[in-house]
């Protein structure tokens, strides 16, 4: 279980963050609720449009720095960030003291850095690149409409009925024994124990299991804990990348979690390794230095769709 798993962990530690410059500024942002997040702005010169890069779950925004600072030279001031209760996020509070979940995720962190990112770019159009949750929790943001596109890499619904064994089993392990029990002995998931990302808030990592264990994720709580929310008000263009080698991002996944947005125009493109001669992809590896030449994909998509 724990070598499937490793991915998370080995691109964190592994990712570059040495792209700090005279463009690049980290900021402390405070959501409406008062919660402060830390971001970090890559400013592009001439803007041709802005970016809000929505991380995976317990993902630290250092590992899009690079990714990151190619948008700002490509002409896309960009924005990256931790989720509260993620890395600097944590406004000063011991992990099992942070009152974080994935809801309040996307209504409120998400809201907050894309209002960020406007007072940084003005008068341009805003575009989501979505990263697993980062790509699931848009229509939770009050001002979603003010998106221009989306595009997301690995996300999906990551439901357990739709993956394949071995890695089913794994899944299974992580979201139904590894982090009630975490959560149980620690009062937050110890997921960096098992290379999934940082340690995440209990109610993160137990509503995370609950939607995995459901159908369409978030769409497990519509009529409980989410009363209201805006996937079928969205109508932007949108595009879809997914690997072959991605036991929770696979393509029943991903077309569930389209489904969940059932009024978005849609593209879904799916990457084999073996034909781009990487010896994987994953879950995490598009946004790896070494993967930079994948990045046209989301360059070009930008310039498509970043008229103002």
């Amino acid at each position: 279980m724990i070598a499937v798993f490793r991915f998370s962990l080995l691109y964190i530690v592994g990712a570059d963050d040495t792209c700090m410059n005279k463009q690049t500024q980290d900021l402390t942002l405070t959501c409406a609720d008062g919660i402060p997040l830390a971001a970090t702005l890559f400013s592009a010169e001439s803007p041709k449009g802005a970016v809000m890069v929505a991380p995976a779950t317990g993902i630290l925004r250092r590992f899009y720095a690079s990714f990151a600072a190619h948008l700002a030279e490509q002409g896309f001031t960009t924005i990256t960030f931790d989720n509260r209760g993620i890395g600097d996020s944590g406004g000063g509070k011991a992990l099992n003291q942070v009152d974080a979940n994935l809801i309040n995720w996307g209504r409120q962190d998400m809201p907050a850095v894309l209002r960020a990112l406007q007072a940084a770019a003005p008068d341009t159009t805003y575009h989501l690149v979505g990263h697993s949750a980062g790509g699931q929790l848009l229509g939770l943001m009050e001002n979603r409409a003010e998106i221009a596109s989306m595009f997301n890499v690995a996300s999906s619904s990551g439901s357990l009925k739709n993956m394949t064994y071995p890695f089913r089993f794994s899944a299974a392990f992580f979201l139904n024994v590894f982090i009630p029990f975490s959560n149980l002995l620690f009062g937050k998931t110890h997921s960096e124990w098992v290379g999934m990302g940082e340690p995440l808030p209990k109610k993160v990592a137990a509503q995370w299991s609950r939607w995995c264990n459901g159908s369409g994720y978030v769409a497990t709580d519509f009529g409980k804990a989410i009363q209201e929310h805006g996937y079928d008000d969205l109508t932007l263009p949108s595009k879809w990348l997914h690997a072959t080698d991605d036991g929770i991002a696979n393509l029943p996944n991903v077309q569930e979690m389209i489904a969940v947005y059932a009024n978005i125009a849609h593209e879904i493109v799916t990457l084999d390794p073996a034909e781009l001669d990487y010896k994987d992809l994953g879950h995490m590896k598009f946004f790896s230095s070494k993967r930079k030449v994948l990045w046209k994909q989301a360059t070009d998509w930008l310039h498509a769709h970043a008229v103002a």
